[in-house]
C-alpha cells in the first residue's frame, strides 16, 4: 500500500507517495484473475495486518476517520476497523482495475437520480459533477464511453500518483483521456473550461480535497460532527463558469454498484457582499451530503490524512 505520508507529520493530502503500491496491486490483481476474489483476500489480509503495523500516520488517520463516523453508523473499532478499511481501499482499486480491463458487469449497475443526467443530455447543457473520494469514480469514468453525447472533463491533480496511473493506462489507454491536470485554476484553464461547458461538457471535480497550495482557499464546515476545511473552488467555478452544480456518489451496495446523483445547486453566485457566507453555505449543504452517504458506506471513504486538521496560515475564502 502507498504511505501516506512522505514525511511524519505533513497534513496535505499530496504529500502522498507510492511507495510499493503498485507493484503490490500488480501482484493481487494477478491473483484476483487466476484465482478469484477470495483467494485474493487471503493475500490481502497479511499484507494489510503489516502495513497497518508499520504505517502510524495511515493507521491514525483512519482510526481518527472511523471515529468521527461511529455516532453515525456501525464500523469496527480498534486495529481490525482500520485493517478493514485499508481493505476496502484495496478492493476499490482492484475494482478500479478491473472495471478498466473490462472485467466487471456494468449493467448491473443501480442508478439514482439518472433522470437529472439525461435531462442535461438531452438539453445539451454542460455542468458542474462534484464527487468525492467516497466510493469509485472510475465506475462512472468507464460507464461515460457507454454513454453516446456525454462528453467529460475531469479535474484531477495525479502526479504523486503516475505510476498508478500508468499501470491503469496499460490496462486501457482510455482510463487516461478526459483528465485535465489542475494544480491552479488559472484564466486560460477557467476559458477552457468555459468553452466546454458551453458546448454541453461536464466538468467533474473533487470537493473534499483542499488545493495543492500553500495557502489554499478554504471554508469550514461541519463534518462527522467537528468543522472541516472544504475547498471552495469547485463554487468559485461554477459561479464563473455559470453552470448548475450536479452530485455524484458512486457506492457499493448490497447487489453491487450503485450511484447516486442529486443536484446541489442550479445557479451560484457569489455576491461581493456575502460571498464567504454564499460559499460557506454551499460547502456545507455538500458536506451534509458527503456525510449521509459516507454514513451509509463508512469503509467507502478513502481520505488517508488528517482531513479535520489544515496548516496555520491559510487563506480565506474571501481574499
Amino acid at each position: 500500500m502507498a504511505d501516506p505520508m512522505k514525511a511524519a507529520g505533513s497534513s496535505h493530502w499530496a504529500a502522498i507517495n507510492e511507495s510499493s503500491f503498485v507493484a503490490g496491486m500488480r501482484l493481487l490483481f494477478w491473483v484476483c484473475r487466476v484465482f478469484g476474489r477470495w483467494p485474493f483476500r487471503v493475500v490481502l489480509y497479511p499484507v494489510l495486518t503489516w502495513y497497518v503495523a508499520t504505517k502510524p500516520v495511515a493507521r491514525r488517520a483512519s482510526s481518527t476517520y472511523l471515529a468521527r463516523m461511529r455516532p453515525l453508523a456501525s464500523v469496527p473499532g480498534g486495529w481490525w476497523g482500520v485493517i478493514r478499511h485499508f481493505a476496502a481501499f484495496a478492493e476499490n482499486i482492484l475494482d478500479k482495475m478491473l472495471l478498466w480491463g473490462g472485467l466487471i458487469d456494468t449493467s448491473r449497475v443501480q442508478f439514482h437520480g439518472a433522470d437529472l443526467m439525461d435531462r442535461l443530455l438531452a438539453e445539451r447543457r454542460g455542468a458542474l459533477l462534484l464527487c468525492s473520494h467516497l466510493g469509485n469514480v472510475d465506475l462512472c469514468r468507464v460507464l461515460s464511453h457507454q454513454q453516446p453525447g456525454l462528453k467529460l472533463t475531469v479535474l484531477v491533480h495525479t502526479r504523486h500518483a503516475k505510476a498508478f496511473n500508468d499501470m491503469l493506462a496499460a490496462i486501457d489507454p482510455r482510463s487516461q483521456m478526459n483528465l485535465l491536470q489542475v494544480t491552479d485554476m488559472t484564466p486560460a484553464t477557467a476559458m477552457l473550461l468555459s468553452e466546454r461547458v458551453a458546448a454541453g461538457e461536464i466538468v467533474v471535480i473533487a470537493g473534499d480535497r483542499i488545493p495543492v497550495a500553500a495557502q489554499p482557499r478554504v471554508v469550514m464546515a461541519p463534518f462527522l460532527g467537528t468543522p472541516a476545511p472544504f475547498p471552495v473552488g469547485p463554487y468559485v467555478l461554477a459561479s464563473v463558469l455559470q453552470c448548475p452544480i450536479y452530485l455524484m456518489f458512486p457506492l457499493r451496495g448490497q447487489q453491487g454498484y450503485e450511484v447516486h446523483f442529486e443536484q446541489l445547486s442550479e445557479t451560484v453566485r457569489l455576491p461581493r457582499a456575502g460571498r464567504e457566507a454564499a460559499l460557506t453555505q454551499l460547502a456545507t449543504a455538500y458536506a451534509a451530503r458527503l456525510q449521509h452517504y459516507a454514513a451509509r458506506s463508512p469503509l467507502e471513504w478513502f481520505n488517508f490524512y488528517d482531513f479535520w486538521h489544515i496548516q496555520s496560515g491559510h487563506e480565506d475564502a474571501t481574499s
